[in-house]
Protein backbone atom coordinates (compact mmCIF):
# COMPACT_ATOMS: atom_id res chain seq x y z
CA UNK A 1 0.00 0.00 0.00
CA UNK A 2 1.38 3.17 -1.14
CA UNK A 3 1.00 6.17 1.52
CA UNK A 4 -1.33 9.04 0.51
CA UNK A 5 -0.78 12.43 1.46
CA UNK A 6 -4.24 13.76 3.55
CA UNK A 7 -2.98 17.06 5.42
CA UNK A 8 -0.55 19.68 6.23
CA UNK A 9 -0.45 20.68 9.88
CA UNK A 10 0.61 24.02 10.97
CA UNK A 11 1.15 26.15 14.05
CA UNK A 12 -0.52 29.51 13.96
CA UNK A 13 -0.64 32.47 16.28
CA UNK A 14 -3.68 33.18 15.75
CA UNK A 15 -6.62 30.76 14.80
CA UNK A 16 -9.41 33.22 13.87
CA UNK A 17 -6.75 35.27 11.84
CA UNK A 18 -5.28 32.26 10.00
CA UNK A 19 -9.18 31.14 9.36
CA UNK A 20 -10.25 34.99 7.63
CA UNK A 21 -7.26 35.13 5.72
CA UNK A 22 -7.61 31.14 4.32
CA UNK A 23 -11.38 32.05 3.86
CA UNK A 24 -10.60 35.09 1.95
CA UNK A 25 -7.41 34.33 -0.09
CA UNK A 26 -7.68 30.80 -0.45
CA UNK A 27 -11.87 29.81 -0.29
CA UNK A 28 -10.77 27.38 2.39
CA UNK A 29 -13.82 26.27 4.23
CA UNK A 30 -13.86 25.75 8.09
CA UNK A 31 -14.53 21.72 8.16
CA UNK A 32 -13.78 21.01 11.91
CA UNK A 33 -12.75 22.88 14.72
CA UNK A 34 -11.30 20.88 18.19
CA UNK A 35 -10.68 22.65 21.56
CA UNK A 36 -11.69 26.09 22.81
CA UNK A 37 -9.63 29.24 22.83
CA UNK A 38 -6.42 30.24 21.49
CA UNK A 39 -4.74 26.60 21.34
CA UNK A 40 -7.82 25.04 19.25
CA UNK A 41 -7.14 23.11 16.46
CA UNK A 42 -9.35 23.63 13.29
CA UNK A 43 -9.10 21.69 9.78
CA UNK A 44 -10.33 23.88 6.32
CA UNK A 45 -10.04 22.51 3.24
CA UNK A 46 -11.73 23.68 -0.75
CA UNK A 47 -15.22 22.23 -0.84
CA UNK A 48 -15.38 18.89 -2.06
CA UNK A 49 -11.96 18.33 -0.93
CA UNK A 50 -12.66 17.79 2.80
CA UNK A 51 -11.95 14.17 2.95
CA UNK A 52 -8.88 14.07 0.74
CA UNK A 53 -6.51 16.81 1.44
CA UNK A 54 -6.88 19.36 4.56
CA UNK A 55 -5.25 21.91 6.18
CA UNK A 56 -5.12 21.68 9.82
CA UNK A 57 -4.27 25.06 12.26
CA UNK A 58 -3.06 24.51 15.69
CA UNK A 59 -3.73 27.79 17.50
CA UNK A 60 -0.75 29.20 20.06
CA UNK A 61 2.14 28.94 17.91
CA UNK A 62 4.79 31.30 16.95
CA UNK A 63 4.28 33.24 13.76
CA UNK A 64 7.64 32.35 11.83
CA UNK A 65 8.61 34.75 8.86
CA UNK A 66 10.32 33.53 6.30
CA UNK A 67 13.34 35.31 5.30
CA UNK A 68 13.85 36.69 1.37
CA UNK A 69 14.94 33.67 -0.58
CA UNK A 70 13.54 31.15 1.16
CA UNK A 71 10.71 29.79 -1.19
CA UNK A 72 9.32 27.11 0.72
CA UNK A 73 5.48 27.77 -0.06
CA UNK A 74 1.57 26.33 -0.13
CA UNK A 75 0.36 25.94 -3.70
CA UNK A 76 -3.04 27.59 -4.84
CA UNK A 77 -3.77 26.97 -8.76
CA UNK A 78 -5.88 29.90 -9.78
CA UNK A 79 -7.71 29.62 -13.12
CA UNK A 80 -6.51 32.68 -14.98
CA UNK A 81 -3.91 35.14 -14.68
CA UNK A 82 -6.33 38.19 -13.83
CA UNK A 83 -7.09 35.65 -10.77
CA UNK A 84 -3.17 35.83 -10.00
CA UNK A 85 -3.43 39.78 -10.23
CA UNK A 86 -6.39 40.08 -8.16
CA UNK A 87 -4.99 37.75 -5.68
CA UNK A 88 -1.32 40.34 -6.10
CA UNK A 89 -3.79 43.87 -5.91
CA UNK A 90 -5.92 42.11 -2.35
CA UNK A 91 -2.32 41.27 -1.22
CA UNK A 92 -0.86 44.20 -2.32
CA UNK A 93 -3.43 46.34 -0.72
CA UNK A 94 -3.26 44.86 2.99
CA UNK A 95 1.19 44.77 2.80
CA UNK A 96 1.23 41.08 2.19
CA UNK A 97 2.61 41.00 -1.37
CA UNK A 98 6.02 38.84 -1.61
CA UNK A 99 6.40 38.06 -5.27
CA UNK A 100 4.50 40.48 -7.58
CA UNK A 101 2.96 38.64 -10.34
CA UNK A 102 6.00 37.34 -12.51
CA UNK A 103 5.85 34.48 -15.25
CA UNK A 104 8.23 32.15 -15.23
CA UNK A 105 9.32 29.08 -17.96
CA UNK A 106 7.04 25.62 -18.01
CA UNK A 107 6.26 24.33 -15.23
CA UNK A 108 6.36 27.34 -12.82
CA UNK A 109 3.95 29.42 -14.96
CA UNK A 110 2.21 32.64 -13.42
CA UNK A 111 2.33 33.45 -9.99
CA UNK A 112 2.64 35.68 -7.39
CA UNK A 113 3.68 35.06 -2.98
CA UNK A 114 1.55 36.42 -0.27
CA UNK A 115 2.29 36.25 3.34
CA UNK A 116 -0.35 34.65 5.30
CA UNK A 117 -0.62 35.97 8.79
CA UNK A 118 2.19 33.85 10.31
CA UNK A 119 4.19 35.36 7.73
CA UNK A 120 4.22 32.00 5.69
CA UNK A 121 4.33 32.13 2.18
CA UNK A 122 1.48 31.25 -0.06
CA UNK A 123 2.00 31.32 -3.32
CA UNK A 124 -1.46 31.53 -5.97
CA UNK A 125 -0.31 30.25 -10.03
CA UNK A 126 -1.89 29.80 -13.40
CA UNK A 127 -0.32 27.28 -15.86
CA UNK A 128 1.58 25.29 -13.72
CA UNK A 129 0.51 20.94 -14.81
CA UNK A 130 -1.11 21.36 -11.36
CA UNK A 131 -5.01 22.00 -11.05
CA UNK A 132 -6.98 24.93 -11.94
CA UNK A 133 -5.30 26.18 -15.73
CA UNK A 134 -3.22 23.46 -15.82
CA UNK A 135 -1.16 23.46 -18.98
CA UNK A 136 1.72 21.50 -21.05
CA UNK A 137 4.30 23.03 -22.65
Amino acid sequence: MRPVLTHLGLHVADVDVSIDFYSRYCQLKLIHERGTGPDRVIWMSEPGRETTLILVMIGGGTPTPQPDGDYRHLGFALPSKAHVDAIAALAKSESRLMWPPREEPWPTGYYCGVRDPDGQIVEFSFGQPLGPGSQKP
